[in-house]
């Protein structure tokens, strides 16, 4: 039963602003990372720009006032069907319907709507994991009811998202997945017994997989084949680097377009960092900081547990995958693919992480704690 209503309040303007502050500060570095790539492959120096306007803005804007303005324990009487249906749809993606990219199948395209599934079963299971815990408040401390079908259902999207190559999306939902089961009262031996198995089965996977193991080495020996397996590293290492302290200047890199890999994507921090340097880029890496702040404390003022567990995974989203983004980019861990929320080209990303902030930003509208 849906319980009811408290008397609302007013929406956290501080998170949203944060949230739209970020969304243009992307619109407007993605102008720039894109122009020059824009301009060679499609004579359009916006190509990428309208894209990201068409299929990642829009569809976002609409998600993001959608869940603003919709109770958000409506979702959760839908959650089990949101999350088997985004199951469906990673399944799909081994189907004719998958589109192969960059020697992985992650995308699904759908006549002329092409689009990333382990992005959106970030947004489901976040859901139906803080459903299934508020639905029992002891859930979490048992071994046989709670934890074991919490790691079999984890495992089964991480197996997934193995196959299709998505190694950075299966440690983003591992952290927050198990940060928001640990904050429901997990036993910490439980913790410890997931970590132990999720170390063993990474080194097994790592081993057995060349590319992976090529990426753990390149780290450890970034110099070991500067025009070859490491050159990527290297490259983002040297933009951020030429970056000082000021920067070049807006839309100057010098190494986005001839040796800058990724450079809307993956790498798109990079050319942040070369044109706008240091200090700036330190600002950004703060509004990335309070938008997570202003998450938990979003949580912390909430009575109601699927709403804090929403708030709480919402963050450690952000946090996971901006730092594993940034971190990758500057040699601090094994180079992987992330984009960079809220920054980087991609439609997916960008529409599905709008979504999460219009029902964080709804879970501010009914928070009252004092």
């Amino acid at each position: 039963m849906m319980r009811p209503r408290i008397k609302s309040k007013k929406i956290d303007y501080f998170f949203v602003s944060l949230v739209f502050l970020l969304t243009a500060f992307g619109l407007v570095m993605l102008t720039s990372a894109s122009s020059d790539l824009g301009k060679i492959k499609f004579n359009d120096s916006y190509y990428h720009l309208k894209h990201q306007i068409i299929y990642g803005l829009s569809l976002g804007l609409a998600g993001f006032f959608i869940a603003a303005n919709v109770y958000y324990r409506r979702w959760e009487k839908l959650a089990l069907i949101f999350l088997i249906a985004s199951i469906g749809l990673l399944g799909l993606v081994f189907t004719p319907f998958g589109v192969l990219s960059g020697g992985a199948k992650r995308w699904l395209a759908l006549g002329q709507f092409v689009f990333q599934p382990s992005e959106v079963v970030k947004l489901t299971f976040l859901i139906y994991l803080a459903a299934w815990l508020d639905k029992d408040k002891n859930r979490a401390r048992h071994f046989i009811t709670g934890f074991v079908p919490f790691f079999c259902l984890l495992a089964i999207i991480a197996g997934i998202l193995l196959v299709q190559r998505s190694t950075s999306a299966i440690i983003i939902i591992l952290t927050a997945t198990i940060g928001v089961y640990f904050v429901s009262g997990a036993r910490l031996k439980f913790i410890m017994i997931f970590a132990l198995i999720g170390l063993l089965l990474i080194s097994l996977v790592v081993r057995f997989t060349p590319y992976r193991l090529d990426r753990i080495m390149s780290f450890l020996n970034p110099q070991s084949d500067p025009l070859g397996k490491t050159y990527q590293i290297n490259q983002t290492l040297m933009s951020i680097g030429s970056g000082k302290i000021w920067g070049r200047g807006y839309g100057q890199s010098t190494t986005k377009i001839h040796y800058l890999p990724e450079q809307i994507g993956d790498s798109i921090f990079a050319v942040i960092a070369e044109e706008l340097g240091f200090v700036r880029t330190a600002g950004l890496i703060v509004a990335f900081l309070l938008l997570i702040w202003r998450s938990f404390a979003i949580a912390a003022k909430s009575n109601d547990n699927f709403a804090k567990f929403i708030a709480i995974g919402f963050g450690l989203l952000i946090g996971s995958q901006t730092f594993t983004h940034i971190a990758a980019l500057t040699g601090l861990i094994p180079l992987t693919g992330v984009p960079l929320p809220f920054i980087s080209y991609g439609g997916t990303t960008l529409a599905v992480f709008l979504t999460m902030a219009g029902i964080v930003t709804n879970i501010s509208k009914y928070s009252h704690k004092a």
